[in-house]
């Protein structure tokens, strides 16, 4: 079901004005492609938006970092042979909150919100901002719960961060961590039909800049 919060429509969320939200921003831009980037960014959007809809308290500041940071491990500087993409994300996200001076406490959160990105599903009581996230990341990467927005305010985040040809590359990447890492989650999600779902184009209504027919994005 699509909704809005109030029967308004919502807008596109922005990035919460604090020291390590623009550092986490400077460090995705620095080691992310413009099309992993923007997922990154897209996810955070996607999080706030149904969690501002559904009255789900969240730390919008712990979201912004994980969201921007989520995908560090599948970068070739931080891409790790010895496990998964996700736990190495969560790896420097630690070392990157400690670098902010975040307590251990929100350390930890930091990277457990990373790792649980790629759960199957993370209970929001447990867990609210892991809980949106590998929701966002469902809608964003294969198009999983798109119905939950409408076609307009889909088309306004796609126009504000496109999607530069993310199917293919992202694929690219599972499938490398998928044949050095067989038992990680990239591997599962691999073996699951990952690359039906998102060569079918999760935002069928909204043209991307960037892509490619071959794509599907």
């Amino acid at each position: 079901m699509t909704f809005y919060p109030s029967g308004e429509a919502p807008t596109v969320p922005t990035a919460p004005d604090t020291a390590a939200c623009a550092a986490a921003l400077e460090v995705a831009a620095a080691y992310c492609t413009p099309a992993l980037l923007n997922h990154s960014v897209r996810s955070y959007v996607w999080a706030c938006a149904y969690a501002d809809a559904r009255g789900i308290a969240y730390d919008a500041e712990l979201l912004y970092v994980a969201a921007l940071l989520h995908d560090l491990g599948l970068t070739p500087e931080f891409d790790s042979h010895t496990v998964p993409f996700d736990e190495a994300g969560g790896h420097v996200a630690w070392v990157f909150a400690a670098g902010a001076g975040w307590p251990a406490e929100r350390r930890r959160r930091l990277s457990e919100v990373i790792v649980r990105h790629m759960w199957d599903a993370v209970d929001v009581d447990l867990d609210p901002e892991g809980h949106l996230l590998e929701r966002a990341t469902g809608v964003d990467i294969s198009g999983r719960n798109a119905e939950d927005f409408t076609d307009a305010f889909r088309a306004e985040v796609l126009a504000r961060h496109p999607r530069e040809g993310l199917a293919q590359e992202f694929l690219a990447c599972f499938r490398d961590q998928a044949a050095r890492k067989p038992e990680s989650s990239a591997a599962a999600a691999v073996r699951g039909g990952l690359a039906e779902r998102v060569l079918a184009d999760p935002h069928p209504l909204v043209v991307h800049r960037g892509a490619r027919p071959a794509d599907g994005v």
